[in-house]
């Protein structure tokens, strides 16, 4: 069970990063291009620089993996991971569909994650043994009988390596297909949470991309892990898929290994 002080903390992380970040939305601000071609801004900056002053105060003796700042070790075995924007593009364009992705890490795995909007002020909280919450009530994630029926999201298929693209056409193929969702980063997330998106899946996700969706869908009753079925963990090859239905998942599983057969 995650202590409530845990909670506590990364509700004031959060809070920390959407005061850092809301200036600069829609406003004026540098963007640099870091070593894999992808954005980052001022805000991310500046709003990862706000969390770890925070955790260096108040848990100093915990690891912290950042998206900006990279890795600080710690003597506890517990990693706090931070993204400060996840989905910079989308913040770029003034789309309020970004978030800040805070996860606790015990001993590799995720047991506490926090999906924030700093625009919309949506919050969602979810944490080992305990149900997510979106500003602070329960959320629950919805049952999906038939895979044809599913809605299914992904950031974007030009994310995806030629290899992988394939197998998650084909698993495109068995949701409904007129309703695919493009765009939306760790938002998606937290929409198979709140019970309005049926799967996500994606690939090249790093630590920081995922270790906070896992609590929250979790929490909600729903499912996460690798493409081979898999829990997610710090060593996972950063292939996701969230499903709000766990009966879903041999489904889910049987389409993405479509090719390998």
């Amino acid at each position: 069970m995650i202590h409530s002080k845990d909670i506590e903390l990364a509700q004031r992380l959060a809070d920390a990063a959407g005061e850092a970040i809301r200036p600069f939305y829609r406003a004026d601000f540098t963007t640099d291009r870091k070593a894999d071609a992808s954005p980052v801004t001022e805000a991310d900056r500046a709003a990862e620089a706000a969390m770890r002053a925070i955790l260096d105060a108040e848990a100093p003796r915990d690891g912290v993996i950042g998206e900006e700042y990279g890795e600080k070790p710690g003597t506890t075995g517990r990693v706090w991971v931070l993204d400060p924007i996840d989905g910079t593009t989308s913040f770029i364009a003034g789309r309020p569909i970004f978030g800040t992705l805070i996860a606790l890490i015990s001993d590799e795995w995720p047991v506490l994650g926090v999906i924030d909007q700093p625009i919309g002020r949506e919050r969602w909280v979810g944490a080992t043994g305990r149900g997510t919450t979106f500003n602070g009530r329960p959320v629950k994630a919805r049952l999906c009988p038939e895979i044809g029926d599913a809605v299914l999201a992904t950031t974007s298929p030009h994310l995806f390596s030629d290899h992988d693209a394939m197998h998650f056409m084909a698993l495109a193929k068995q949701c409904d297909t007129r309703r695919l969702i493009w765009g939306g980063d760790c938002y998606n997330y937290a929409l198979v949470a709140q019970g309005s998106v049926d799967l996500v899946c994606e690939s090249g996700l790093k630590l920081h991309d995922f270790a906070a969706l896992v609590p929250v869908v979790e929490g909600a009753g729903g499912h996460m892990c690798d493409w081979n079925g898999d829990p997610l963990h710090k060593g996972s090859d950063g292939r996701v898929v969230a499903m709000g239905d766990p009966a879903r998942l041999e489904d889910v599983l049987e389409a993405l290994a479509q090719h390998d057969h």
